[in-house]
């Protein structure tokens, strides 16, 4: 039985502020989550915090690359480090974000160990980068991108590790059928599993998803949970809610599948934000999601 441990990476460094003058509340994701009693339904070990450097664009103009990329590096780095830590102790860290950019210090963390791949359930691929799009900017909707290599090298090439995710070993579930950069990750040999897919496969979908990433060349993966990835109108807490996504029914047995697998070594969950959710009901519904994919038998 393997140790849970609860780690939060409160960052919102990768995301653009949702007003002038104000920031991305996502980084009280990990303290609502906690609010729902997640540490003692998972019975998990405590982690602590990682906590981020202040929110400050300053002067960021389009072309200027990555907003914030000093203090995502930085941060990417000290996240890596604890994430190492938990998995080579042979401890399951579920790191509670934040936006989508902590992602980063999880594939930096098992680039240092070796070859892993990421599974990662998201409404959208995150793949923005300067060969597709007129500018960058927002580290959030660029991961996949950045961790594959592609991009400005202080955000790229931490530690000499270009790329800290082969291509070949991702996996992407649930983006929108309309997603812009499906046919370049198909050029790229990315596989990515649109809403209609997963209905299409039906109830071996789940196995079908697991088999797959348990075939692959690579010493496990990484679980990377988006809450918008569900559909705004059971999950509109997010930056970018857009129509047609999964149904908290079609979510959970691949969630279930995935996490409970013994070749993924660790999940993190991003973008929910609490400003958007006065009463809740988002965060009591991601609880119930992650409890029963990693302690069924919880309550």
């Amino acid at each position: 039985m393997r140790r849970i441990v609860l780690l939060d990476a409160p960052s919102n460094l990768g995301l653009r502020p949702p007003a002038e003058g104000s920031v991305p509340g996502c980084y009280k994701l990990a303290g609502a989550l906690r609010e729902q009693r997640l540490l003692a339904r998972l019975g998990a070990t405590e982690g602590g915090v990682v906590v981020p450097p202040r929110y400050q664009r300053g002067a960021w103009r389009p072309g200027d690359g990555v907003f914030h990329a000093e203090a995502i590096a930085g941060y990417t780095r000290r996240l890596a480090d604890r994430v190492e830590g938990h998995v080579r102790a042979g401890e399951f860290p579920v790191v509670l974000g934040g936006d989508c950019s902590i992602q980063l210090g999880s594939s930096l963390a098992l680039r240092r160990l070796g070859r892993y791949g990421l599974a990662a359930i998201d409404g959208s691929a995150d793949f923005r980068h300067s060969g597709n799009a007129p500018h960058v900017g927002a580290a959030g909707g660029e991961e996949l991108a950045l961790a594959t290599g592609r991009g400005q090298a202080d955000l790229t090439d931490i530690e000499g590790l270009r790329p800290y995710l082969r291509d070949e070993d991702v996996r992407l579930f649930g983006i929108r059928d309309y997603d812009t950069e499906r046919a370049e990750l198909a050029r790229l040999g990315i596989p990515a599993a649109t809403v209609s897919d997963i209905r299409a496969w039906g109830p071996d979908g789940p196995a079908r998803a697991l088999a797959e990433l348990a075939a692959a060349p690579t010493e496990g993966f990484w679980l990377h949970l988006d809450a918008d990835v569900l559909d705004p109108t059971v999950m509109p807490a997010v930056d970018s809610p857009d129509p047609d996504g999964l149904l908290p029914a079609e979510l959970g047995p691949l969630l279930t599948a995935l996490a409970g697998s013994a070749h993924c070594v660790g999940l993190n969950l991003t973008i929910y934000d609490p400003d958007l959710d006065p009463e809740g009901t988002g965060a009591a519904l991601l609880a119930d999601l992650l409890v029963a994919a990693l302690a069924p038998g919880g309550s």
